[in-house]
C-alpha cells in the first residue's frame, strides 16, 4: 500500500515539470537517504519535498520555482493511499 506514495510522488513531480521523469533516479535517491521507497510514510515524503527535492531536481538538470514545490508538497501530503484515485475509479467502470 505504501508504494503508492512513491508512485504518487513521481507523478506529481512529472506533472510539475510538465515532462515524464524516470522512476529509477528517484528510487535510488530514496535509497541513498536511507528510506525504503516501498514503505514511505507521509512524513518521509513531506521531508523529501522540504529538504531534498530541489537538490534531486538540480542533479537531473531541472528546477522548480518555490511556489510549484509548495504546491507539489501539498498535493503529496494530501494523498491518502487507502483511497482510490479518480483514474483507478474510472478504470473499474
Amino acid at each position: 500500500m505504501q508504494r503508492r506514495r512513491f508512485d504518487r510522488l513521481i507523478i506529481e513531480i512529472s506533472l510539475a515539470l510538465s515532462r515524464n521523469l524516470s522512476r529509477y533516479p528517484l528510487w535510488l535517491t530514496f535509497k541513498e537517504l536511507g528510506m525504503d521507497p516501498e514503505y514511505l510514510t507521509r512524513e518521509a515524503v513531506i521531508e523529501f519535498c522540504d529538504e531534498h527535492l530541489a537538490d534531486f531536481l538540480a542533479r537531473l538538470g531541472h528546477t522548480l520555482p518555490p511556489r510549484r514545490i509548495r504546491r507539489l508538497r501539498r498535493a503529496v501530503a494530501r494523498f491518502d493511499p487507502a483511497l482510490p484515485t479518480p483514474y483507478e475509479r474510472m478504470a473499474r467502470i
